[in-house]
């Protein structure tokens, strides 16, 4: 579904890369606490678990929800979930609509990146 918008919507490369690896790390670290809580170890904040989410990590961890059935119940966490969704989604469209009324490329060259004269 990611890979379609960003195909259709003909957005850098950079968008579902941040996206793919925000939602690995978000699921890892949903799955590291899950297993602290089941092994009464110290948890990963559940502001850490959003702030992963806001910034990206969101398709990750409501995979990692399904799969790990993992903060799934607390009513307060779901809620502030999904209001985390709401300002990335929010956010990311703001950023597409000013670039493209204002003529503003959002493209980074992959080799300025990776420090390469081009």
């Amino acid at each position: 579904m990611f890979a379609a918008a960003f195909t259709v919507l003909d957005l850098p490369w950079w968008m579902p890369a941040l996206y793919g690896v925000l939602s690995i790390v978000t699921v890892a670290a949903y799955g590291i606490d899950k297993s602290a809580a089941r092994g009464h170890r110290q948890r990963i904040s559940e502001q850490t678990l959003l702030t992963l989410g806001l910034f990206g990590g969101w398709p990750g961890a409501l995979l990692a929800q399904q799969l790990l059935r993992h903060k799934t119940r607390k009513r307060s966490f779901r809620r502030a979930f999904w209001g985390t969704v709401v300002l990335n989604v929010v956010a990311l469209t703001g950023l597409i609509t000013f670039a493209t009324l204002n003529g503003v490329t959002l493209e980074i060259p992959l080799g300025t990146l990776l420090g390469w004269q081009v």
